[in-house]
Parts: C-alpha cells; structure tokens; sequence
C-alpha cells in the first residue's frame, strides 16, 4: 500500500476548462510538474447522505461551513483494494480532509452494513461521530471520473488534478462492479484543481492569466444530484 496523509488543510481552487485550454496550459507549466504517485487513474468514489440529501443540499447553498463523508479508491478495486474512508470539510475557503486507509470489503462493511472495522485513533472516531450526527447516512451516488494528477517539482505542496469524462450512477452502488452505466455530466469539459498551503506560484499564475482561465463553482456530487432531480434524466438515470 502506498505512504498516504491522513490530514490535508489547505486552499482549493477549481476552474472548468476546454480541452485545448488544457494542451496549451501543460505546454506552458508541463516541465514544471511531475505526475503524483497515482498519476493516471479512474477516481471511483461513493457519497454517503441522508434519505432526502441533507448533505449535499445544504452545500450546494454555500454555507460558512459545509461537510461530505465518500468512500474512495483509486481504479475498480478488489475485496482486498485500499480504500479511503473520507471527512472533507470547508470553512472559510480552506478544505480540511481527514481519512483513513483500509481493504474496501471493510470499508463497505463499516459505512454500508455498520460494521466498524477494528480501528483507534481520532479519525475513525470523527467519521463515526459523523455517521451517527446525521442519522446512519447511506450510499446513494457512485461518481467517477478520469483523473490526471501531477505535483510541483520544486514544491510538493502544490498539486493539480485534471478531472475528465465525470459520470455517476445511483444504483448498483458497489465499486467492484465497475464504473460503466453511468450519466455523464461534465459536457466535455475537464475540471482543473489546484491545490496549495499557501499562494499559488508566479508562474501558475500568470499561465492561468494568458489563457484567461478563471476559477469556476463545479461540485460533482452537486451536479449530479441537480441532474438527478431534472424530470427529462429520470428515466434515464432510473436504471443506473
């Protein structure tokens, strides 16, 4: 398994780009990034929520303080695959994730079946707390997406993430099964993120200036459970 933080605090921008916007900006900041210890990879996550979507209601009205609990792993995972079980929150602008590694039979165990897997520390009992704040939350969206994700060459803290073809399900919940089936909602566009402790580079900045690339409001989960509730996607998602 590989070395992996369980605490991030730091700022996040997210911008909504065309595909040529981004071959022109890798042309211009490529040699100054280098591929993260993922890389390549096919995100595959589940979001957890109330009956009626208390959690992504109340962000999607961008409050001070906002929270989502996911389960996440990296490409279609085995009973045995690491799986990230995740508290991302925000307030005032900076992102604070706290998560916690195990095989992903044990993570659907814990947040599907309510079966706590044999953990100690703060974390666990963090998501715990917020499993039971909110009433036992359940799965009820899978997201995927085709991720690009490099880091800074000369600063470690600085990462970029390209996110492409994002497409959900609401059924057929479990990872294991693959990610096909699925409504895209991302309309050909890639969804950048940049992520920093503190201000970006001179360089990034004035890139993203040239191309007049722009910060943009883009929450997957958000988008998805919008296109959930149009009238014309409901037959179309109702098999997903």
């Amino acid at each position: 398994m590989k070395t992996y933080k369980t605490i991030f605090s730091r700022y996040e921008k997210k911008y909504v780009i065309t595909p040529r916007q981004y071959h022109l900006l890798m042309l211009m900041i490529g040699d100054r990034l280098r591929e993260d210890d993922y890389g390549k990879s096919t995100v595959c996550n589940i979001y957890f929520d109330t009956p009626d979507f208390r959690l992504i209601r109340q962000s999607l009205e961008k409050p001070v303080f906002k929270e989502k609990l996911r389960l996440r792993v990296y490409n279609i995972p085995r009973a045995d695959s690491a799986a990230f079980v995740e508290i991302k929150r925000k307030y005032k602008g900076i992102v604070y994730k706290r998560r916690v590694s195990l095989r992903y039979d044990e993570a659907v165990d814990w947040l599907c079946r309510g079966r706590p897997p044999a953990l100690q520390g703060q974390i666990p009992r963090e998501i715990e707390y917020c499993r039971s704040c909110y009433g036992a939350l359940q799965p009820k969206v899978s997201l995927f997406y085709d991720r690009e994700a490099y880091v800074g060459r000369e600063d470690e803290t600085l990462r970029l993430t390209f996110d492409s073809n994002i497409r959900f399900r609401t059924h057929r919940l479990d990872l294991s099964l693959g990610d096909g089936g699925c409504r895209r909602i991302d309309g050909g566009r890639i969804v950048m993120e940049i992520k920093c402790d503190v201000v970006f580079p001179l360089w990034l900045s004035e890139a993203l200036s040239t191309l007049a690339i722009f910060p943009a409001t883009f929450s997957k989960y958000g988008i998805a459970y919008q296109t959930m509730l149009q009238p014309q996607d409901a037959a179309a998602t109702a098999h997903l």
